[in-house]
């Protein structure tokens, strides 16, 4: 795939993820023009003034609520990396409607407008909350992955193709709780809320060249899940923190022990790879289920979950990989 003679839009494109993605892209891969598709000037104004001003940059107000700004936007772009979304567990839970507005119904307008404008290749930021999910956050980005999957069938004579990424935490990026961990070590005590709580993590750059292979491999239909290691939250809080106090103070409303990013049910249509799972679409009258000439299929009964990893990390390890990241909270740049 050569990414000069493409056209991306980027929603959500002044996020964590989007940022990086648009870095990576000017750095290394060059594309013919990068649209930033987001609704807040001021994230916009503010990722110019930090040089992102490339000659082949666009800067386009917009909210993915809005299908007639979508159309608007997504005429003449060759791919669509979908990452716009209300994404705080505690904020999706007191603004349910808020939540269903733009993860669903947005998202369904970014397929309509592909669709109609014909996009080649549209991929969406999915999470492990998705999987099984027991908040508003996740059921949203559950419902969103079912969408992009059924409409490479509503896509119909067109080549538009849809596919989902999904990933555990990112370590640094906005909203996580690695900021959390660095603010509460000046007070010498950090909260976690249950000792034996797992996750997965990926980086901010991982996600996005995993994000980058997929677009580059997919063919419409699967759901690109990359091998990751997981970390319990208390080493985390560890690393972050070595000379403080740790107090548990109880599993929050809409959050789990553990996270899932393979159910046991969608391990039959399952193939692995050496660095990671693709899940087939579950109807096989179309595209996107010849991955099994690729890998292997799943053993019966597997299940992908941050408790049950084959891939650990340790304080040692987190602390390397927070580092950067606390460098940079502590010269301002993180919040």
């Amino acid at each position: 795939m050569n990414w000069t003679d493409n056209v991306i839009l980027v929603t959500g494109g002044t996020g964590s993820f989007g940022k990086k993605f648009i870095e990576v892209m000017l750095k290394e891969y060059h594309p013919r023009k990068i649209i930033v598709f987001s609704r807040d000037e001021l994230k916009q104004h503010e990722m110019q003034v930090a040089g992102f001003k490339d000659p082949s940059l666009r800067y386009f107000i917009g909210d993915i609520r809005d299908q007639q700004r979508c159309r608007r936007a997504f005429e003449g772009v060759d791919i669509v990396v979908h990452a716009a979304a209300l994404k705080q567990v505690p904020a999706c839970e007191y603004n349910p409607m808020e939540a269903i507005k733009t993860n669903i119904l947005g998202s369904g307008n970014v397929i309509d407008a592909a669709i109609d404008a014909g996009v080649k290749k549209v991929i969406a930021l999915s999470t492990d909350k998705a999987v099984n999910p027991v908040n508003l956050y996740g059921a949203t980005k559950l419902a969103a992955e079912k969408l992009f999957i059924q409409s490479n069938a509503y896509a119909g004579a067109k080549n538009t193709r849809f596919s989902c990424v999904r990933y555990g935490n990112v370590v640094g990026s906005r909203g996580s709780v690695v900021p959390v961990f660095l603010k509460q070590r000046e007070s010498g005590k950090v909260t976690v809320t249950d000792e034996r709580m797992t996750r997965f993590w990926i980086s901010l750059e991982g996600g996005v060249r995993f994000v980058i292979r997929a677009v580059e491999n997919m063919h419409g239909g699967e759901v690109f899940v990359p091998k990751i290691p997981s970390m319990t939250v208390t080493d985390l809080a560890k690393a972050i923190a070595p000379e403080a106090s740790i107090e548990y103070i109880g599993i929050r409303p809409g959050e789990k022990l553990h996270e899932v990013l393979i159910s046991e049910d969608e391990a039959r249509q399952t193939v692995e790879l050496d660095d990671m799972y693709v899940v087939q679409p579950a109807e096989s009258l179309w595209f996107g289920r010849d991955w099994e000439a690729k890998g292997k299929l799943l053993e019966d009964g597997f299940r992908y979950a941050s408790n049950t990893n084959t891939q650990w990390l340790n304080v040692q390890e987190i602390s390397k990989i927070i580092a950067p990241i606390e460098a940079d909270y502590l010269s301002g740049k993180l919040g």
